[in-house]
């Protein structure tokens, strides 16, 4: 099924809704409400500078000891690139984030985003941040 502009459009607002709520849960320090955007899955893979990660519970786990307090966790600001359909339930996401952590050091990366579209619901399947 090919999509149409306006539908394009809403589930490109969709997943910008995703980002947005991504950016405000971590600000509130709630790496649990965080990971509700992820594909709650055994097949979810975050690939970062160590390595993969498979799985939710142990992308969860990663998160919970790199980012074990508000100091670490600092405030997140993503800067969106690109988003772009790959079919109608598949979506990629470049961006760059922004953490500004005044104890521990800021950090920037960047990340591409794989979102699926599971139960009219728009989810992180891989996250590549670096």
């Amino acid at each position: 099924m090919l999509l149409t502009f306006p539908t394009l459009a809403q589930e490109r607002e969709k997943i910008l809704e995703v980002m947005s709520r991504q950016e405000k849960y971590w600000n509130e320090g709630n790496i649990p409400a965080f990971m509700q955007d992820y594909w709650k899955s055994d097949s979810l893979k975050f690939i970062g500078k160590n390595g993969v990660t498979k799985g939710w519970q142990a992308t969860m786990d990663r998160y919970l000891k790199t980012y074990p307090d508000k100091a670490s966790m600092g405030t997140l600001k993503f800067d969106i690139k690109e988003v772009e359909f790959l079919s109608d339930k598949a979506a990629w996401v470049l961006g760059q984030f922004y953490l500004t952590r005044p104890e521990k050091g800021d950090l920037t990366g960047f990340f591409t985003l794989i979102f699926k579209k599971i139960n009219q619901r728009w989810v992180i399947v891989s996250d590549h941040s670096s």
